[in-house]
């Protein structure tokens, strides 16, 4: 049988805040990444002469303000989330906690999501960057 007493209740709280707080330490530092790749993308570091250069980097661009927009959106969605968890204190049966923990789990699945995204879309750009970097000199 399942322990619904304060004590137990608080414990089970704790632990979806802790995956919270883990997810927004995580999406800020998507956030720091998306600043480097925004810097980079609108930096003169890229070979000229490389073939659809402005329309490749404009792509990216784009698809890097959506992200953006999903990473807030997501982090709205955990801050909505973490308000409702007090609610979950007041649960004296498992349908209850069912809930909570089916929409934890829910919103678990859109991190992971959002984050797969992203590091589909990190990689494309650096593997595409990597390729037409300026070469430099010794010197230059």
């Amino acid at each position: 049988m399942d322990d619904f007493t304060a004590t137990a209740q608080s414990r089970k709280v704790d632990q979806l805040y802790f995956d919270t707080k883990h997810w927004r330490s995580q999406l800020q530092f998507t956030g720091d990444e998306i600043a480097f790749i925004q810097k980079l993308l609108h930096s003169y570091v890229f070979e000229p002469n490389t073939p659809n250069l402005f329309e490749r980097l404009r792509g990216y661009v784009d698809r890097l303000d959506r992200v953006c927009k999903g990473k807030k959106g997501v982090i709205e969605k955990i801050a909505k989330h973490e308000r409702g968890l007090g609610g979950m204190l007041e649960c004296m049966d498992s349908e209850c906690d069912l809930t909570y923990y089916r929409k934890h789990e829910q919103l678990k699945a859109e991190v992971i999501s959002f984050q797969e995204n992203f590091k589909i879309l990190k990689s494309e750009i650096f593997n595409y960057a990597g390729g037409i970097l300026k070469k430099r000199k010794p010197g230059d």
